[in-house]
């Protein structure tokens, strides 16, 4: 039974392609949906099946991620924004997805999110606060973090989030930003901390 949804965007040319591709059983890769720029919607897999999108990764402690999430894939080179139609269409079926399977917006992830430092799709175009804003994914925090931020503070919160794959402290750093502070650069920030949902009353 599924229980995260991992989003991704297929780095091709057209969707078209993407689909060819998605079906192709010599590429043995494959995801359920394909959300074209037009907002069209492509099934290939049923949900209830597994489908091989994910590869290497891990989140909340979970490493096989293909035989318990579905995967989403959004027509998108990763150089410019997501459509509206197509951001439209992905709503629509995020709601009737955890619906039906009873999944939390916390555990709706991007690739990046379960395999730091090998994928960044959907990458920093995508626009996470809008879904966060219709409870179909988790929020970035708000407040403030830590006066003196610590790696070893910002690891422990991040696993709480879902962060669990073993990487270095940059690329952890790197992977929470890409979701949740994508124009951020320089090292540790008690922002970061904020983002994850760390509040610290003002004092």
């Amino acid at each position: 039974m599924p229980t995260i949804v991992v989003v991704h965007y297929t780095a091709m040319q057209t969707a078209q392609a993407a689909i060819e591709r998605l079906c192709d059983p010599v590429a043995e890769v494959s995801a359920h949906y394909l959300i074209c720029r037009s907002g069209a919607l492509t099934q290939m897999v049923p949900e209830d099946q597994r489908a091989w999108h994910a590869g290497a990764g891990e989140w909340r402690g979970e490493t096989d991620i293909n035989s318990r999430s579905i995967g989403i894939e959004l027509d998108n080179d990763g150089t410019h924004p997501f459509s509206e139609p197509q951001m439209a269409a992905l709503e629509t079926l995020l709601r009737g997805i955890l619906r039906r399977w009873t999944i939390a917006p916390d555990n709706v992830i991007g690739h990046s999110d379960m395999a730091p430092g090998r994928k960044i799709d959907p990458g920093p175009r995508f626009d996470w606060a809008r879904l966060a804003h219709q409870t179909l994914a988790a929020p970035a925090g708000r407040g403030k973090g830590p006066q003196n931020p610590t790696s070893a503070g910002f690891r422990a919160l991040a696993r709480t989030a879902g962060y669990t794959a073993d990487v270095d402290d940059k690329t952890l750093l790197d992977t929470v930003r890409l979701r949740f502070r994508p124009a951020a650069s320089g090292p540790l920030h008690p922002d970061d901390f904020a983002s994850l949902g760390l509040i610290v009353p003002p004092t």
